[in-house]
C-alpha cells in the first residue's frame, strides 16, 4: 500500500513541487489509507492534486466526477503534460469517441477517467463500472448536491446511488471550494461519505485584493474601461448581471480599442466555445461573461475579477472572484454595485418560477432561501470590516484572519456616525407591535421598511392617521429631517449585522433580531460606510490616488505581481512568447505548458542545464523532458 513518502515522490516527480501545501496531507493520507474523505479548501489551494497523486498510488482506476464538461479537456491536458494519463468522457463526443475512451480507460494504462455527474446514469457508463474495479471516485465541486449550494445540480443526487450499485465500494473523495455547514452535512448524507476525514483548510485568499465601490451605471463603466486599458498585458474577467449588459459591455470595450470576448448562455455554442478558448490561449485579454461562465475556467494566470453588478449570494460571489490569482500571485478582485442592483436580485427572485418540480411551499422556502443568501450580499456591500474577515467568517471561520488587502481596511471611504438613527429604528419597530398587537397565533405583528420610514419620517399619508393611528407612535416624525434614503440604509445595515431580521411572507417585515438588545445599551454606536465615492476633481476622471484609482499605497501595491525588473522583465517576455509558440504547436492554453508563476521562477534561477531546471516551481520529470530542449537554450543564450 502507497503511503504519504510515495505521495511525495509523485508529487515532485509528476508536479515539480517540492512538497504539499497546507491541508492536503491529510486528505491524501486518509484515501490512500482507504478511508473517505471530504477537503473543503479554497479556489486555488490545490484541491486537484488531492485526488490526481492519489490516482498513480492507488491499485485500480480513479473516477472524477465533474460539472465542468466544457473544461475536461483541458483537464485531461494538463495532466497528460504532466505525465499522468487520463481520459474522459461527455456529451462533446461522439458514442465512437465515447467508447474508445471507456476502453482506453478499462486498459489498465490509465490512472483517472473524467466524466459529468449525468453520465453516471447512462446504461454505457454503469456496464463500464460494472466490468472495471473502481479504487477511488473523486467528486469535485461537490457543493452542486446541495440545495443550500449556489451551484445545486440535481444530477448529482444520483452519485449516492450510483455507488451503492458498484460491486465493490470504492473509496469515496468529495472536494469543493464554497461550502457552509450546513452545505457540508448536506454532501456527507447525500452522498453517502463513510466517516470521512474532514478537512476544511480555510477559506480565505491571502493573495486577492478585495474591493467594493457603489457607482452609477455610468460610472461603472468609465472605472471598467480606465482599469482594463491601464493593463493591457493582464488577463481578466467581467461579470455581468444580463446578457444585454454582457454585450453592451463588450462592444464598448472592443470600441475602445480593447479586444473583450462576449460569453453568455444565449449565444450559439460554437460562439461560446471560441470565446473561452481565446481567453485561455491568450488570444483575448478580457472576457465579459454572465455566470453562465460559471466554473468552465481553470486559467491560472487571471490577474483580476470584475463584477459589474453585485452577485446573488456570496457563495457565487466568491466562488467568481476566485478565477483570479488561483497561480498564487496577487490578483484584485473589484465588485462595483448599485441600489438598482439589489432592486434587480430581488426581482429576479420574486420571477422566478422555473422549477417544475417544486410545490408551491417549497417554492416559496426556496425564494426566502435565496433572499437570505442575497440578505448576506447586500452586508458585504454595505460593511465597514474587512472583507476578507467578512467572507471567511460568512462560512463559519471564527479566529481572526489578519487583512492581506482589502479597500475597506485602506479606509477608502468614509464612515457616518447612524447611532441615533439606529437607535429610532430600534424603537420604531417596537412601537409598532405594540399599537398593532398580536396576530391571531399572538406573536407580533411588524410593518416592512418603507411604512418604518415613514412613520420615522412623519409621513402625512392618510393611512398613518387613519390605520391604528401609526402618527401616535413615540418615533412618528422623530428622524424628520433623515433623507429616506439613508434610514434604508440603516435598516439593511442592521439587518446585516443581527440586529434586525426580515420576515417572509405575503409582504416581507422588518422584526427584531439576535442583537436587538444591544441597541439600547449606553455604549451602543453604529457607523455605516459612506458608499458614494467621489471621482478625482481633475478633470472629471479617476486619479491614481483617487478612490476609482488604481492601486496605490503600498498595502494595495501587494495585489498585483512584483513586477520583473531590467533584464528579468525582457527574459520573462521571451519565455512568455516561447510559451506561447509551443501552446499553438500543441494545440494547448499557454498555461498548461507552464503557468507565469513557473516563468517568474525561471527568471529568478536561470536554470542553464537539466538538474536545475527541475528545481523550477512546477517542473516535473515529464515537463522537462517534453520542454526542456527548447527553454534552456532560451535562457542560455539570454544569458551570453
Amino acid at each position: 500500500m502507497a503511503d504519504m513518502n510515495d505521495a511525495r515522490a509523485a508529487l515532485k516527480h509528476y508536479f515539480g513541487y517540492d512538497g504539499f501545501r497546507p491541508g492536503q496531507e491529510p486528505l491524501i493520507a486518509a484515501i490512500l489509507q482507504g478511508r473517505d474523505a471530504l477537503g473543503v479548501m479554497p479556489t486555488g489551494a490545490g484541491k486537484s492534486i488531492c485526488y490526481q497523486i492519489p490516482a498513480v498510488l492507488v491499485d485500480g482506476l480513479t473516477v472524477v466526477v465533474s460539472p465542468l464538461v466544457s473544461l475536461m479537456a483541458d483537464q485531461v491536458a494538463g495532466l497528460e503534460d504532466n505525465g499522468i494519463h487520463a481520459v474522459y468522457v461527455n456529451s462533446t463526443q461522439s458514442p465512437d469517441e465515447q467508447s474508445a475512451a471507456l476502453a482506453e480507460a478499462a486498459s489498465g494504462r490509465c490512472d483517472a477517467v473524467y466524466v459529468a455527474p449525468e453520465r453516471l446514469g447512462t446504461r454505457q457508463f454503469t456496464d463500464f463500472a460494472a466490468r472495471n474495479r473502481i479504487a477511488l471516485l473523486a467528486i469535485d465541486e461537490a457543493h452542486c448536491v446541495s440545495q443550500w449550494g449556489q451551484d445545486f445540480r440535481p444530477a448529482y443526487l444520483g452519485i449516492g446511488d450510483f455507488i451503492a450499485n458498484l460491486p465493490y465500494r470504492p473509496v469515496v473523495a468529495a472536494f469543493t471550494a464554497t461550502a457552509t455547514e450546513r452545505v457540508r452535512h448536506d454532501i456527507v448524507n447525500l452522498v453517502g461519505l463513510h466517516d470521512p476525514q474532514v478537512s476544511v483548510t480555510g477559506f480565505d485568499r491571502t493573495n486577492l485584493y478585495f474591493d467594493v465601490i457603489k457607482a452609477t451605471p455610468t460610472a461603472k463603466r468609465q472605472w471598467i474601461e480606465r482599469y482594463v486599458t491601464a493593463r493591457p498585458d493582464e488577463s481578466g474577467i467581467i461579470y455581468c448581471a444580463t446578457r444585454k449588459e454582457t454585450e453592451r459591455l463588450a462592444d464598448d470595450l472592443n470600441d475602445h480599442g480593447i479586444a473583450a470576448a462576449c460569453y453568455h448562455a444565449g449565444l450559439p455554442p460554437e460562439q461560446r466555445h471560441q470565446a473561452q478558448r481565446d481567453f485561455v490561449n491568450d488570444e483575448v485579454r478580457v472576457v465579459v461573461a454572465t455566470n453562465a461562465f460559471g466554473m468552465g475556467i481553470d486559467k491560472s494566470n487571471v490577474r483580476y475579477v470584475i463584477h459589474h453588478n453585485m452577485p446573488d449570494s456570496i457563495e457565487a460571489y466568491y466562488q467568481e472572484a476566485g478565477r483570479a490569482g488561483r497561480d498564487g500571485e496577487p490578483a484584485r478582485c473589484t465588485l462595483l454595485w448599485s441600489d438598482g442592483d439589489i432592486n434587480t436580485r430581488r426581482r429576479f427572485i420574486d420571477m422566478e418560477n422555473d422549477n417544475e418540480r417544486l410545490s408551491p411551499e417549497e417554492a416559496d422556502v426556496n425564494r426566502n432561501r435565496r433572499r437570505v443568501l442575497l440578505d448576506a450580499m447586500v452586508g458585504y456591500c454595505r460593511t465597514t470590516e474587512c472583507l476578507h474577515k467578512y467572507i471567511t467568517a460568512y462560512f463559519g471561520e471564527t479566529d481572526d484572519v489578519p487583512c492581506s488587502g482589502c479597500s475597506n481596511c485602506d479606509s477608502e471611504f468614509e464612515t457616518i456616525d447612524v447611532t441615533d438613527i439606529a437607535v429610532a429604528v430600534s424603537r420604531c419597530v417596537h412601537d409598532v407591535q405594540v399599537l398593532l398587537g398580536p396576530d391571531g397565533n399572538g406573536r407580533p405583528r411588524n410593518l416592512g421598511a418603507g411604512k418604518l420610514t415613514q412613520i420615522l419620517r412623519g409621513s402625512d399619508a392618510q393611512e398613518m392617521h387613519d390605520w391604528r393611528h401609526l402618527d401616535t407612535a413615540y418615533t412618528y416624525g422623530k428622524l424628520r429631517d433623515v433623507p429616506a434614503a439613508r434610514i434604508r440604509d440603516v435598516i439593511a445595515q442592521m439587518t446585516s449585522d443581527g440586529y434586525l431580521r426580515v420576515e417572509d411572507g405575503k409582504y416581507q417585515t422588518v422584526t427584531f433580531g439576535p442583537r436587538a438588545g444591544e441597541t439600547v445599551r449606553q455604549d451602543f454606536h453604529m457607523v455605516i460606510k459612506q458608499v458614494e465615492r467621489p471621482a478625482a476633481a481633475s478633470s472629471g476622471g479617476y486619479g491614481e490616488g483617487s478612490a476609482f484609482g488604481a492601486l496605490g499605497t503600498s498595502r494595495k501595491a501587494r495585489a498585483v505581481p512584483d513586477e520583473l525588473s531590467g533584464t528579468d522583465a525582457e527574459l520573462f517576455e521571451r519565455l512568455r512568447d516561447l510559451r506561447t509558440e509551443i501552446a499553438r504547436e500543441i494545440g494547448k492554453p499557454p498555461y498548461i505548458v507552464f503557468s507565469d508563476k513557473s516563468l517568474r521562477s525561471m527568471c529568478e534561477l536561470k536554470p542553464t542545464d537539466d538538474e536545475t531546471f527541475l528545481e523550477v516551481n512546477g517542473v516535473g520529470q515529464h515537463k522537462l523532458e517534453l520542454y526542456g530542449e527548447r527553454f534552456l537554450p532560451v535562457i542560455r543564450d539570454f544569458l551570453a
